[in-house]
């Protein structure tokens, strides 16, 4: 008739389950709050281990010869670098084996070393995002500055100034991140 894990089957046994429940209740809050603070102190534990781990393995800029900072690099290409390594040889083929002839021709042209390695120099120094956005907006205001002088005093425009006023932008906004990038470090 009354199976405690369904529940009662009428209104006087709800009320004793719900008496023996509350009567149960500080015991189970403890437990609970015992397991919680176990798992608080382990976590606290981990990331104090972690801690002592980057401590250890930081080396101060100062501190580190030509040679130690060598020898790191070396470390770098062990055993899991070249795992690493072919992980991703064999996924570039595996994808561009899916790909068409010209896509696939594409994919080996931008995923050369060498063309990687200059776009991530182009893109850390000459193709900085402030700097674009500063050249296209600083372009889009003074040609239409430009336009709308010309107009009105009827000359005509010869066709760089869009260029021209780009570079200028950009350059105003290279200027700006590294003055920006000098006053952080302070």
């Amino acid at each position: 008739m009354t199976n405690p894990e369904h529940g009662p089957a009428s209104g006087e046994s709800k009320e004793k389950l719900s008496t023996r429940d509350l009567e149960r209740a500080p015991e189970i809050l403890d437990k609970k709050v015992e397991k919680s603070n176990e798992s608080k102190e382990e976590a606290e534990r981990s990331i104090e281990t972690a801690r002592h781990e980057a401590d250890r393995e930081a080396v101060s800029g100062r501190e580190v010869s030509r040679g130690e900072h060598k020898q790191k690099a070396n470390e770098q290409s062990g055993p899991a670098f070249h795992s690493r390594q072919a992980s991703y040889k064999h996924t570039m083929k595996r994808v561009q084996s899916e790909m068409t002839a010209p896509e696939r021709a594409f994919s080996k042209v931008i995923h050369n070393k060498v063309v990687e390695r200059v776009s991530d120099a182009v893109g850390s120094t000459v193709a900085r995002p402030d700097a674009i956005l500063s050249g296209s907006i600083f372009a889009f205001l003074s040609v239409l500055a430009l336009y709308l002088t010309a107009k009105y005093y009827g000359f005509s425009l010869q066709g760089s100034e869009t260029i021209i006023a780009f570079i200028l932008g950009w350059a105003a906004g290279i200027v700006f991140d590294l003055l920006r990038a000098l006053f952080k470090r302070r």
